[in-house]
């Protein structure tokens, strides 16, 4: 009987890809339990994880691929992500390759990394979904859609999701959507990372009222069936300032429109604050449009 050494070699390539990209992986020590993971991110030390494995803004300690503890200070996060960085001061880093999800199928193989310990550890799998950008449950903007069937094992949150050519395309969550696993694209890590290089945190778009989803009133003549009832209105916010009243109901918003909170949501991107924007509402039965300038949402 002929034996095949094809199952052979794949061993071998996956045991040298994590190997290889093992050599970017960190443990990041930023809660009371179980160590995470994180990904070398660049030379000068950044260092990204999920933003739910730090649960304390200091005292943050990452172990390197050399088996040295360094102290990382929280460069900032962004819980609408699960995304954080983290700064480490050390020499020699090892920055994986990346690369973009585009050329991914479903039923292609992936390799989970993480390091919650000394060693490095690794999980097989598919990916079983790939869809187009997606907004989150806390209202962050995602490139891809990208879902695997990995074991994610104990503190791999934080960790590199791997390729069959060796290059990472996301780093992995197992907090985003309960019950499913997903990775964080490279093209929203290097979005997030560059902000809070830059600014230290994400600026979100803020109105400053209460809403809840509504049926419209059949004699309001527009293309939807629900819009937002404003229950309340902060004092000073940009709502208030731009004449939102308790019993409005926002229909559109620079003529995008906005049927449920999750299409508000994605309109009150980073872009936005500051910007002069229209909105579109029901006010007593009649469509009106209000003029209003986008605040910047600070808790």
């Amino acid at each position: 009987m002929q034996v095949t050494t094809a199952l052979p070699e794949l061993s071998e390539e996956l045991a040298e890809t994590v190997a290889s990209v093992g050599s970017s992986v960190v443990r990041v020590e930023g809660r009371g339990r179980l160590p995470a993971s994180g990904i070398l991110w660049a030379e000068d030390g950044i260092v990204v994880t999920a933003n739910h494995v730090l649960e304390r803004d200091d005292n943050i300690r990452t172990g390197l691929p050399n088996g040295e503890t360094v102290g990382a200070a929280l460069m900032g996060r962004d819980p609408t992500t699960d995304l954080a960085a983290l700064q480490v001061e050390s020499k020699g880093l090892n920055p994986p390759s990346l690369s973009e999800p585009e050329g991914i199928r479903v039923g292609n193989l992936v390799v989970a990394l993480g390091r919650p310990g000394r060693s490095v550890q690794a999980t097989l799998g598919i990916v079983s979904a790939l869809d187009e950008g997606w907004q989150t449950p806390a209202g962050g903007r995602i490139g891809h859609w990208l879902q695997t069937d990995v074991v994610m094992f104990p503190g791999f949150s934080g960790g590199p999701l791997v390729d069959s050519s060796g290059n990472v395309v996301g780093m992995n969550t197992s907090a985003m959507l309960r019950g499913v696993n997903v990775s964080i694209p490279i093209s929203t890590i290097q979005a997030v990372v560059e902000t809070l290089r830059a600014h230290g945190r994400i600026r979100r778009g803020y109105l400053g009222v209460g809403f809840h989803t509504v049926r419209l009133p059949e004699e309001v003549q527009l293309d939807q069936e629900t819009g937002l009832l404003v229950a309340s209105v902060e004092k000073g916010s940009a709502a208030e300032q731009g004449d939102l009243l308790l019993g409005d109901t926002i229909v559109s918003l620079n003529d995008e429109p906005v049927r449920q909170p999750d299409d508000l949501m994605a309109l009150l991107g980073s872009d936005s604050v500051g910007t002069k924007t229209s909105v579109r509402i029901v006010r007593a039965g009649e469509v009106r449009e209000l003029h209003l300038t986008i605040g910047e949402r600070t808790g």
